[in-house]
C-alpha cells in the first residue's frame, strides 16, 4: 500500500495545522488585481422558494412579485422575481473574489445596477464581477467591477458596478 502524502501545501505537518493558512485560494493583494479579470459565480436557478424566502425577508409584498393573474392583467408573461433579489447574486461574496482579497479588503464602497429584463421563477442566472478598474488612493486603493447578470437565454438581465476598498500593498 502506498503511503499518502498527508503534509498540507503551507509546509506545516498534519499534527501542526494553523487555521490561518487554510485559503481557498492563493491570497493576493490590490497590487496582484489586472483589469479585465473576471470573477464569476456559480449558475443558480431561481425557484419558488427562493421568491417566497426574499419576499418574507424584504416584505415587499407588491402582487408582481407572487400573483400571476395581476402580473399577466398588467403585462408581465408570470410574476417577476423582486429586482433586489436579483440584484443579490452579484454579491462579491458568491464568487472566489472576496477570498482571493480576504487579507486587504476593507468595505464594499458602492453599487448601482440597472435591470435590463424581467426574471422569473424558473430562470438560470449567471453572475460575474469583472475588473474595470484600479485606482490608488493613498495607502488603499479602489477596485471598480462591472457587475452582470445573463440568464439562460444570453439576456443581460441587469448590469451594474461595484467599488470596494482595499488596503495597498505598501499598508500591510
Amino acid at each position: 500500500m502506498e503511503k499518502q502524502n498527508t503534509t498540507p501545501s503551507s509546509g506545516t505537518a498534519p499534527d501542526e495545522f494553523d487555521p490561518d493558512t487554510f485559503l481557498v485560494v492563493p491570497a493576493r493583494t490590490f497590487e496582484d488585481l489586472r483589469i479585465g479579470e473576471i470573477f464569476r459565480a456559480p449558475s443558480r436557478t431561481l425557484t419558488d422558494a427562493h421568491a417566497a424566502a426574499f419576499q418574507t425577508v424584504s416584505a415587499d409584498n407588491h402582487p408582481v412579485h407572487y400573483d400571476a393573474e395581476w402580473a399577466r392583467r398588467h403585462g408581465h408573461s408570470a410574476p417577476v422575481v423582486h429586482g433586489l433579489q436579483v440584484l443579490a447574486f452579484t454579491a462579491p461574496g458568491a464568487t472566489l473574489f472576496p477570498h482571493f482579497i480576504g487579507e486587504v479588503f476593507i468595505r464594499f464602497l458602492e453599487l448601482s445596477c440597472s435591470f435590463l429584463a424581467e426574471v422569473h421563477t424558473g430562470d438560470t442566472m449567471y453572475p460575474a464581477l469583472t475588473i474595470t478598474g484600479l485606482e490608488h488612493q493613498g495607502d488603499n486603493g479602489v477596485v471598480i467591477t462591472s457587475a452582470t447578470i445573463h440568464n439562460q437565454r444570453g439576456e443581460l438581465v441587469l448590469s451594474g458596478r461595484h467599488k470596494y476598498l482595499l488596503r495597498r500593498q505598501q499598508a500591510l
